[in-house]
């Protein structure tokens, strides 16, 4: 009995541990990934942009719902929150994740945005692109120039507002990383997508809607963002997460479930936050450079800081700056190295003897015009000296052929 007792208890252990990965390749100290379960996964600091973990992060990837978060900031940044938008019938009949619109129902475009991003809303998705594009082809186009002139992905073509099956519909967790970036730099898209209850009032579905993305309810510090499924896309989860000054954006993609998926985002923000942090390396108006040049007292050429600079650094790392050959702050921190822009500053020598060139230049280019006025002022003159002139003459013509009168004595 005992020994069947054994069995049982070690078959038992077998089952539980079927399908998790070894913690040493999940834990906070070290994040492999082998011990990611998606496909493909980043994680970066939502300030710089520093990578900071990644898994075939330029693989293409269908992405489901997280295409919203794209949908999302474009209505936000290009329509305006205040706008009734009819839904269609097109709209009122998308399948898959619903708000449940009525056909012909008026809703503020405001209210959309949350019941896209909230409940990931594929009627609402639609009724926006609708509104803003005229039809969801044309909204896609515009969506994806915005995309790439806005953000600057370059891995991403979408052909719909949802993220429903298209085999053109796809992205990387690359450009999901820069887009979910983006639009958490938005505070309207950053209050949405944080709200985790909210009523819904609509025509056809009274209901309080309760936020899809688990995070805001179980990870510490969650500030957003999205979630996402398809039989195709399998699962996917852009997750966002503020602790002190810092505040990371994990994305995983095509997971084999959603508890792999919350686990992998995570697995990556714990990682992050236990070695990472965001770090203010410079302020708005610091200059850098040498004030004197080598060659013994020209002026050098100055760079200055535009706003506050910030910079990803290893725990426990002191940040180290160096201005550039070509005029950029160069940050060092234990293996992290990044640059950052500065703007160029002409040396005060330079700037005074710039300034009468200009001078210089404006009068020199001012001269043609003077000469044409005056010019043309002359000639005014002339005429106008030559029409008096002749005025006169023809006076004295007609005074000299008048009879002349009789004279009474």
């Amino acid at each position: 009995m005992r020994l069947l007792l054994t069995y049982l208890l070690v078959a038992a252990c077998v089952l539980c541990n079927l399908g998790v990965r070894p913690a040493s390749a999940r834990g906070e100290d070290n994040l492999t990934p082998s011990g990611i379960y998606g496909e493909s996964a980043i994680l970066i600091d939502a300030a710089t942009g520093q990578v900071l973990f990644e898994k075939n992060p330029h693989l293409r990837l269908y992405p489901a719902s997280i295409t919203k978060i794209a949908t999302g900031i474009y209505a936000i940044e290009n329509g305006n929150p205040d706008d009734l938008v009819t839904v269609s019938k097109n709209a009122r009949n998308e399948e898959g994740t619903r708000v449940y619109l009525g056909e012909g129902e008026q809703v503020t475009l405001r209210k959309l945005e949350y019941g896209l991003l909230m409940n990931s809303g594929n009627d609402a998705a639609t009724a926006i692109a609708e509104h803003l594009g005229g039809s969801v082809q044309h909204f896609a186009d515009q969506l994806n120039t915005y995309l790439q002139e806005k953000v600057g992905v370059t891995e991403t073509h979408f052909t719909n507002a949802h993220g429903l099956h298209d085999p053109n519909h796809y992205t990387t967790a690359a450009d999901m990383a820069k887009i979910a970036q983006y639009a958490m730099k938005n505070p309207t898209f950053r209050e949405i997508v944080a709200t985790v209850r909210l009523p819904w009032d609509g025509r056809e579905w009274k209901t309080v809607l309760i936020n899809h993305n688990k995070l805001l309810r179980n990870y510490e510090g969650a500030t957003g963002i999205k979630n996402g499924f398809t039989d195709q896309a399998m699962h996917t989860l852009v997750g966002s997460a503020k602790r002190g000054e810092t505040e990371l954006i994990a994305v995983t993609m095509k997971a084999g479930s959603s508890a792999y998926a919350y686990k992998d985002v995570t697995a990556m923000l714990d990682y992050g936050f236990a070695h990472f942090e965001t770090r203010q390396v410079a302020s708005a108006g610091q200059t850098f450079g040498q004030a004197v040049a080598a060659n013994g007292g020209t002026p050098a050429v100055t760079y200055q800081a535009e706003t506050d600079l910030y910079a990803t650094v290893p725990k426990g790392t002191e940040p180290q700056t160096e201005l550039t050959a070509d005029g950029q702050l160069l940050v060092r921190a234990g293996e992290l190295t990044q640059t950052l822009p500065l703007l160029r500053k002409e040396p005060p020598r330079a700037a005074a003897l710039a300034a009468p060139a200009k001078k210089e230049t404006a009068a020199a280019s001012a001269a043609p015009r003077y000469a044409i006025f005056f010019a043309w002022l002359l000639l005014n003159l002339f005429l106008f000296g030559l029409t008096v002139a002749r005025s006169r003459r023809r006076r004295r013509e007609r005074l000299r052929h008048l009879p002349r009168r009789a004279h009474w004595s």
